[in-house]
């Protein structure tokens, strides 16, 4: 297991055991990413409800999220790092340099695009595949574990195409780093769906995936 999770587990356990005691010393599991233009506020409320997902389907002790910029210190403190938008973005070669640096230390970044907009999926894939060179953003079959790492998932419907929705995913030496949907998952998660006006992914489904995805971060 990869070094920044085995810390991170190792925190996990000690937050369980003391949170009857002290609730401060719970552990604090997901940063919100603020990146390029974007402040880190888009669809308020996806970064808590995703904490809620996991908290109710473990016995860890979650904090509340914290936002991070590419540029600070915490980035390399926080294992599972969340970020969404709506919009096209940029990340500068110092942004680039710190995600080398977050992911060749075991960190791990879901990314979800808000409300179907397609601007941010295609940024998301563009700005993701020049970290590492040779090492595109490509389409999670369903054999991956990602899709068993809690729910069994054998396929997720688009509500409004006639297609299947897949994960997609950056690799580092063979290792999944980075994780992003372009469906409108954090508002399916979050907002029941109603923002993305009944596309892209249902809120069963995007519960579900949501979930899969945080505990495949934690265990791999």
């Amino acid at each position: 297991m990869k070094k920044l999770f085995l810390i991170a587990l190792s925190g996990l356990l000690a937050a369980s055991a003391s949170a009857q005691k002290n609730d401060k010393l719970a552990t604090f599991f997901m940063g919100r990413l603020k990146y390029s233009e974007n402040d880190g506020k888009d669809c308020s409320g996806v970064g808590d409800d995703l904490m809620k997902l996991v908290s109710r389907a473990s016995t860890l002790k979650i904090q509340e999220e914290r936002q991070v910029k590419l540029s600070d210190a915490q980035l390399y403190e926080t294992p599972f790092l969340f970020m969404n938008g709506h919009d096209d973005f940029v990340l500068t070669e110092a942004e680039m340099e710190n995600l080398r640096k977050y992911f060749s230390h075991g960190g791990f970044i879901f990314g979800s695009g808000c409300c179907t907009n397609p601007e941010f999926p295609k940024a998301w894939r563009r700005e993701f595949t020049r970290i590492f060179g040779g090492e595109s953003v490509k389409a999670l079959p369903y054999d991956h574990l990602i899709y068993r790492s809690f729910y069994k998932i054998d396929r997720v419907k688009c509500l409004d195409k006639p297609r299947d929705i897949q994960l997609e995913g950056l690799f580092y030496q063979g290792n999944l780093v980075a994780v992003m949907c372009e469906d409108g998952l954090c508002c399916a998660f979050s907002a029941n769906n109603t923002c993305n006006d009944g596309k892209g992914v249902s809120t069963d489904d995007g519960q579900k995936l949501a979930l899969n995805i945080a505990i495949y971060a934690l265990t791999h």
